[in-house]
């Protein structure tokens, strides 16, 4: 049973979320029923304690990144997969929305608590959480137009009466921060009254309504049966959205940030330890503030490094990535950045706001159209359009630059971008298709006319298997490649998440930084030329003697000096 110091915190944290909305009789009410669920789970599990480490690593991947005819049960499919090719490399399986969905691969969730049939069950998931940590999406701001609580909406009826966010005419829309460029309000008829739906994302996901704490509570009870089926890691989605009040931008208000906590409290007072990852892509100084004062996100996503890494490597410049690095402020243990360069969306242009100049970014979105980029854009207040993501792999988008028109060190920079993300403070999280550096789908695209389809190929099992057995196909070098880099990462207790990170400013050729692990035993340098020519430098003479992780061979080192081929990545270990 909670003590009454627990049962307090619940209490206060939803005083602090709802001191406008109910009364305190509401209040006390609410905080009995979140204390009788956590009472209930807690009665049938046995406390379980959750390691992050070096060794934490993420795979993230759709139920159906790898299917079969063979094998219809999608789940397990990437199960074999997963045991036989990845499971040395990676602990964790982020799998993105495996729900029934309407629209935006699995985004618009119809019924959070089934699995959609293609994909295979609960047990399938709790199978695979028995050897690995499983991360999933709550998706939380919205739902879709076609599921059950909606259609329960219309009529009143539970689940789903009250669940989704209407205003009138009134309401002062003009200061809300948008990232689509749809027309954002939808007018409906509801008992022959004329409301207003919000729909941040698409027409297909309306917003809920986290102003009835009947839907606080649903989400809670969604988060617990989540870790019935063995899921430990909650990805927020698009939660910077959730809390809406008129005349304001809609985004990050206090409320938001207040439930977040709440649902810290709620997790840390659960048997089972998990952890709350907030998907928040905006501006940076917006994305660090989901840490709270150590009470909210456990991790956050490292949104400013996929842009400025992919800028800096095209540019062959790192004062834009030196400047950064020097300014990011180190976690706190508990704490974490979760990095990654691609995910399952495009790469996001809102965390570089204030970073990468206008100019430059210009530059920027030229040579990424150039290398096969689709843009998604958002509205801005004064009706113009803004990009707000560039949509391509990661592979075309670094496959040629200006200064290499021909591609020629195509391989070198992708592996380099990947080896200062795996290395970089923090988790480290690769997406599916940048294993094999996966080109655009272009067929796809041309399908469907969605940006994002462009980089959300999905492999035949025979044909990836095939690829890697095949020592010379791109497949098989890309994979064996990053793979190394996240078996040598494994073994280095400098590379835990929270390890010391400091930086070092070799100029504007060179990305470098300092690794320290807790007992401070060990050190390892990171060094990586950015550019496609031949960079020598100066280095600290006690670096000399210093064993390269990457290769056994200290021939890059000479006279005081480090020899970086291009793009070459070094990892300067003292032990």
């Amino acid at each position: 049973m909670l003590s009454q110091i627990d049962q307090k915190k619940i209490k206060l944290k939803l005083k602090s979320i709802y001191k406008y909305h109910l009364s305190e009789i509401e209040i006390i009410k609410c905080s009995k029923e979140i204390a009788e669920v956590i009472n209930r789970f807690n009665k049938k599990k046995i406390k379980k304690k959750k390691i992050v480490s070096e060794k934490t690593s993420i795979v993230i991947c759709y139920g159906d990144s790898v299917f079969s005819s063979s094998q219809k049960n999608l789940i397990k499919n990437f199960q074999n997969f997963f045991q036989k090719k990845l499971s040395k490399y990676f602990n964790t399986v982020h799998f993105l929305p495996f729900y029934p969905s309407s629209s935006d691969s699995g985004f618009a969730v119809k019924d959070h608590y089934k699995i959609d049939n293609r994909l295979g069950n609960w047990s399938d998931v709790a199978r695979f959480s028995k050897k690995n940590d499983i991360m999933a999406d709550i998706v939380i701001n919205h739902s879709s137009a076609r599921g059950l609580w909606f259609k329960n909406f219309l009529k009143e009826k539970k689940p789903g009466k009250d669940y989704f966010l209407t205003v009138n005419s009134k309401f002062n829309v003009s200061k809300v921060i948008r990232p689509r460029d749809h027309q954002l309000l939808k007018k409906i008829n509801i008992f022959k009254k004329p409301k207003y739906l919000w729909r941040t994302f698409s027409p297909d996901q309306l917003d809920l309504n986290f102003k009835n704490p009947t839907v606080l509570l649903r989400f809670i009870k969604i988060m617990i049966n989540l870790i019935n089926h063995g899921v430990t890691i909650f990805r927020l989605d698009a939660i910077a959205y959730l809390w809406k009040e008129n005349g304001t931008k809609c985004v990050n208000l206090k409320e938001t940030h207040e439930i977040i906590k709440l649902f810290r409290i709620v997790c840390s007072l659960l048997n089972v330890e998990s952890i709350i990852v907030t998907e928040t892509n905006l501006p940076e100084k917006e994305n660090l503030s989901y840490f709270g004062n150590a009470d909210e996100a456990n991790w956050i996503y490292n949104f400013s490094l996929p842009p400025l890494l992919i800028y800096s490597f095209l540019f062959e410049n790192s004062s834009y990535l030196n400047n950064w690095n020097s300014k990011l402020p180190q976690t706190k243990k508990g704490n974490s950045y979760l990095n990654f360069i691609a995910s399952h969306d495009g790469i996001g242009m809102r965390p570089v706001e204030g970073i990468i100049s206008k100019t430059n970014k210009k530059k920027f979105f030229k040579r990424l159209k150039k290398n096969g980029s689709k843009f998604s854009y958002r509205k801005v207040q004064n009706k113009s359009k803004k990009v707000y993501e560039a949509n391509i792999t990661v592979f075309d988008a670094l496959k040629k630059s200006d200064f290499d028109p021909k591609g020629n060190f195509f391989l070198e920079r992708f592996i380099s971008a990947h080896s200062i993300m795996i290395s970089f403070e923090g988790v480290p999280a690769i997406y599916f298709n940048s294993l094999f550096g996966t080109s655009n789908d272009e067929a796809k695209y041309i399908i469907t006319e969605n940006n994002r389809d462009l980089n959300r190929y999905r492999w035949n099992y025979k044909n990836i298997n095939k690829k890697l057995r095949n020592s010379k196909s791109k497949q098989s070098i890309f994979y064996k490649r990053i793979t190394n880099l996240l078996e040598i990462r494994r073994k280095q207790k400098a590379f835990h998440p929270n390890g010391l990170r400091s930086s070092i400013n070799m100029g504007s050729k060179i990305f470098c930084f300092k690794r320290q692990s807790f007992d401070k035993k060990q050190t390892i340098l990171c060094i990586t030329n950015l550019s496609s020519k031949f960079q020598c430098t100066k280095i600290n003479h006690k670096f000399l003697r210093w064993k390269n992780l990457l290769n056994y061979k200290n021939n890059h080192i000479s006279n005081k000096m480090i020899r970086l081929e291009p793009f070459q990545t070094v990892w300067l270990s003292n032990i």
